[in-house]
């Protein structure tokens, strides 16, 4: 279950605050009865906003190839963001982020369940990047990525790694933190060329152009998270 103004919220009627402001003036209903802020619903449940039934929006799961040159943000003050080539009229939000100079894949959905599933450490969903280094990486830190290093805020789990060539390889790991692949790497003194994340899961990029995206068929739905 979840409170009904993060159901309101995720269906696209309207944000979060704005959601609660309606409950609060008394205009939400659940299965015709008037809720208060805090009470929740499931997606079960018939919510209704002055009178007015809320729809369901259709569940969207996107691959989406994202650029160098733009932040993985729904809207930013300063910095083109992913939003730029997503022409879909549903919501949707992504799951998790790139940073500015990192490309490739990306998630985008307005199921928050199954993004929760790929993002929360539990699950252990693996991501893999493809790195190109300032200088030829040694065999020596490539055993020390495979048992972890340690950063400003904690070791690393145990990272499996593919090398491409001398200064190129493929770094397969699960964890989350901000910018970690390229922590990882200053740890060691390599400075990053180049960031790509080619696969989350068992989803790869494949020949998707930059720029493009496409929907997830339901077996790469089910994949990703199995």
């Amino acid at each position: 279950m979840d409170r009904v103004q993060k159901l309101l919220s995720n269906y696209g009627y309207c944000s979060r605050r704005r959601a609660e402001e309606l409950i609060e003036q008394g205009k939400v209903k659940v299965n015709n009865k008037t809720v208060s802020l805090g009470d929740k619903a499931t997606e079960k449940d018939e919510i209704s906003v002055e009178g007015v039934v809320v729809s369901k929006p259709k569940k969207i799961y996107l691959a989406f190839n994202k650029p160098i040159g733009c932040v993985t943000a729904l809207r930013d003050a300063q910095y083109p963001t992913i939003m730029k080539y997503i022409r879909i009229k549903e919501r949707v939000f992504p799951v998790g982020r790139l940073d500015y100079n990192t490309s490739g894949l990306l998630i985008l959905t307005n199921d928050g369940d199954f993004a929760n599933h790929i993002m929360h450490p539990r699950y252990k969903i693996n991501k893999t990047y493809c790195v190109e280094l300032s200088k030829p990486i040694q065999d020596s830190d490539i055993k020390k990525i495979e048992r972890g290093v340690v950063l400003e805020d904690g070791r690393t789990s145990p990272a499996q790694i593919n090398k491409i060539s001398k200064n190129k390889v493929e770094i397969n790991i699960h964890e989350g933190r901000n910018r970690i692949v390229r922590r990882i790497f200053k740890s060691l003194k390599y400075g990053v060329k180049s960031l790509e994340r080619v696969a989350i899961g068992n989803l790869r990029l494949g020949n998707l152009e930059p720029k493009k995206y496409r929907e997830l068929s339901d077996k790469e739905q089910k994949n990703i998270i199995s």
